[in-house]
């Protein structure tokens, strides 16, 4: 097994110095197997993470749900925003936390269509507005369509339960154990974290969430997110974009040629903090592929294989 990694991480580097790769960690186990820096800045840099923010929100809201502080992922979100009650869809009221966190609230929001990756919110004044106003296009709860609206009303959701931005959460329940250095999360019009792709992280920062997770929640002496919410959230749930893999609440889940689950959060460009729970692997990535965000995906499946 020892020779195998050699001769894995030996290609490795040849393999990530051709492509826009910044930056990648590899760690097995607790101990750091590997390392690659484009240059000095890359190993400092915080780095746009795009929508590897979405599993950040999502372990936020683990852990407000975890206090009781955010009820069952069965209530309605219309609790939240009355503005559905209004709304000539009467379907739009059946739309729970949970769909959002599945993406299966039905919205008509062809990001990864038309939109070509961004979402058309970031142009309108009023983004939870936006996500609320779009009409459905399916039952919710009926099929997955991947939607940073739906992380972003997570988000606000959060503000809303815990009257804290998720920053300011996450400064208090997450960040600040881990110890992370100083990052930028993005606020929308309204002073609303973004959701679904606001935060710039260093890569030992994003490592530093993957092995929170491979440890099932805990760091240090403290259970930090628990182990239900881990295991939970990372579970298939739909599977609709099959490059990708299955996707269960705001995290990728795939497997390897010997059928080993592996999940990811995957953010456009090339953002990646990939846990392989049975074989006690992270592998995280920062990269500027933004013509091929699959490309770094392939190359951890090979690291995995």
């Amino acid at each position: 097994m020892h020779i195998k990694w050699n001769e894995k991480i030996e290609h490795l580097s040849d393999v990530i110095k051709k492509e826009k790769i910044h930056s990648c960690l590899i760690s097995k186990d607790d101990a750091l197997l590997f390392q690659y820096f484009k240059n000095g800045k890359s190993e400092k840099k915080q780095h746009k993470i795009n929508s590897c923010t979405k599993s950040i929100t999502s372990s936020l809201i683990g852990i407000a749900h975890d206090q009781g502080v955010i009820p069952s992922l069965s209530t309605p979100i219309v609790e939240f925003f009355p503005s559905l009650k209004n709304d000539p869809d009467h379907r739009k009221q059946l739309i729970t936390i949970d769909h959002l966190l599945t993406m299966s609230a039905g919205f008509d929001w062809p990001e990864m269509g038309e939109w070509g990756g961004w979402p058309e919110m970031i142009h309108s004044s009023n983004w939870v507005k936006y996500a609320l106003d779009r009409p459905l296009i399916s039952t919710p709860g009926e099929t997955m369509n991947y939607n940073s609206g739906c992380s972003h009303l997570l988000s606000a959701i959060l503000q809303k339960t815990t009257n804290k931005s998720a920053r300011e959460f996450a400064d208090q329940h997450l960040f600040s154990q881990l110890k992370f250095s100083d990052y930028i999360w993005h606020e929308d019009p309204q002073g609303i974290n973004i959701g679904g792709f606001g935060l710039h992280l260093t890569v030992q920062d994003m490592h530093k969430f993957g092995e929170l997770y491979l440890q099932k929640g805990r760091w240090g002496n403290k259970q930090l997110i628990s182990e239900e919410w881990i295991a939970f959230s990372t579970e298939p749930e739909y599977t609709r974009y099959y490059h990708f893999g299955h996707y269960g609440r705001h995290w990728w889940i795939s497997e390897t040629s010997n059928s080993e689950l592996f999940y990811f959060a995957m953010g456009m460009g090339g953002q990646y903090i990939c846990v392989a729970p049975s074989k006690g692997i992270i592998i995280t990535v920062t990269s500027d592929t933004y013509g091929d965000t699959l490309k770094p995906l392939q190359i951890i499946r090979s690291i995995l294989h």
